[in-house]
């Protein structure tokens, strides 16, 4: 049985690659929270990771408060980059793989854009995150060839987003019961996808060699307008959802109006599991026990 270290473990995505794999029975996954690993710490992160010898290194471990960020980079880089690269190289030293987990944020230079991004598009952050996220893709490639770098969107799972405090699911079902009336945006479209799906399809992925950067997103697109009303319409609430633009939440850091990502490599390999966002969501809201 091969043996993946997986840093962040109680995390929104770690929490659903434990639950999918530990059913699988080809890997032994060793759970790794900041209780017992401080990925910034690279003496006490190498002695916790060389004495468990894993095959394989999975950093779900991230920074990602994105408008924080703007006006405290130091923390992303650290935790995105820094820490990233010393992983890398512990891997490349051990001869373990390593899979870093990016965001859909590398993107958003491009304002025309209304085509899925592949992975041979060219990058364009506009935001701190995304341009921390992008160097930690960067140290990730070129510091060792056993990387799986795995670009995200949109998530949400049943134990919510640590560093948010629960995912926009939540939130939007809760001002909706309580105020009967929400604002959402409906100039950033993008691509809600649904953590045990992610999970299913990085157990199909981690048993191939094949190595590289993969985008890992649900189908189909919608703007958060459109996923809060099929989120009501689900539930069968009654909430007038109001559409307005990013500019009415003057949020720090600017967002994608368009990140939708194509899982290009995935589809060409035959190694893509992912479902409708439609269909992730309602998985989710049954999980949770809302229908």
């Amino acid at each position: 049985m091969k043996k993946i270290a997986l840093i962040g473990a109680n995390g929104q995505l770690g929490t659903d690659i434990i639950k999918v794999f530990s059913s699988d029975g080809y890997y032994q996954v060793i759970p790794l929270t900041t209780k017992e690993i401080d990925i910034t710490n690279k003496e006490l992160a190498t002695k916790v990771l060389e004495k468990i010898s894993p095959d394989l290194v999975v950093n779900t471990a991230a920074h990602h408060r994105v408008d924080d960020i703007e006006d405290n980079p130091e923390k992303a880089f650290s935790v995105n980059v820094i820490a990233e690269k010393n992983l890398s190289e512990l891997c490349l030293k051990n001869n373990w793989e390593i899979a870093f987990f990016s965001t859909d944020y590398v993107f958003g230079l491009d304002k025309s854009r209304k085509t899925p991004y592949k992975e041979t598009d060219i990058p364009g952050p506009i935001s701190t995150y995304g341009v921390s996220k992008l160097a930690g893709e960067y140290v990730t490639q070129f510091t060792t060839p056993k990387h799986f770098v795995l670009r995200m969107c949109g998530l949400f799972g049943v134990v919510g987003s640590l560093g948010k405090g629960g995912n926009f699911i939540e939130t939007i079902i809760k001002l909706g019961k309580e105020k009967g009336e929400v604002k959402v945006v409906n100039d950033q479209v993008l691509t809600p996808t649904y953590t045990i799906n992610v999970a299913e399809n990085l157990l199909v992925l981690f048993k191939t060699k094949h190595y590289g950067l993969f985008h890992m997103t649900a189908e189909g697109s919608c703007s958060w307008w459109e996923f809060a009303n099929e989120i009501f319409k689900l539930l069968k609430l009654k909430v007038n959802c109001i559409p307005v633009s990013s500019d009415e939440f003057k949020a720090r850091a600017k967002r994608p109006t368009y990140s939708v990502l194509e899982n290009y490599k995935l589809k060409r390999l035959g190694l893509n599991k992912m479902i409708d966002w439609q269909k992730g969501l309602r998985l989710y809201l049954e999980e949770k026990r809302y229908l």
